[in-house]
């Protein structure tokens, strides 16, 4: 875990990219153009796809959790840096690469109907409804 003194506050920093993003897709929606140069270290799509799927499960533990008892503790920064020490990627590296790819936003929209497509399969798979869904298909075919 690393000591507060020494780390950002990551949930801001996540506030900020997420604003960056949806000025981004916004207001270049109409462009194809490279709008900012490509970061020395991006994050590679499939990595970043699932970063994306993880920070989005770190945010939902967080909030179904964040009055346990257990949790009271921990802070909403801590979820989000366990995601960037699994992949072993700096908070800056994540967030320049989640601005870079946000900057063409037809290819990001295609990256986050992964992201949510793999959110999906997860949620059936907990959900004990990933058999049904499947069975529901086959009879469709």
């Amino acid at each position: 875990m690393k000591n507060d003194s020494t780390i950002y506050n990551l949930a801001a920093i996540m506030k900020k990219a997420l604003l960056i993003l949806f000025i981004a897709v916004f207001a270049f929606t109409a462009c194809e153009n490279e709008i900012m140069p490509k970061p020395e270290q991006l994050i590679k799509e499939k990595k970043m796809i699932n970063m994306l799927v993880d920070v989005h499960l770190a945010d939902a533990a967080y909030t179904q959790f964040r009055y346990d008892s257990v949790m009271l503790n921990s802070r909403t920064e801590n979820f989000y840096y366990s995601v960037l020490d699994k992949y072993e990627v700096p908070d800056s590296v994540f967030e320049q690469s989640l601005v870079y790819y946000a900057s063409f936003p037809k290819d990001f929209e295609k990256m986050y109907r992964k992201v949510m497509s793999q959110l999906s399969e997860i949620e059936q798979e907990h959900s004990g409804r990933k058999e049904e869904l499947l069975k529901f298909e086959e009879e469709e075919n």
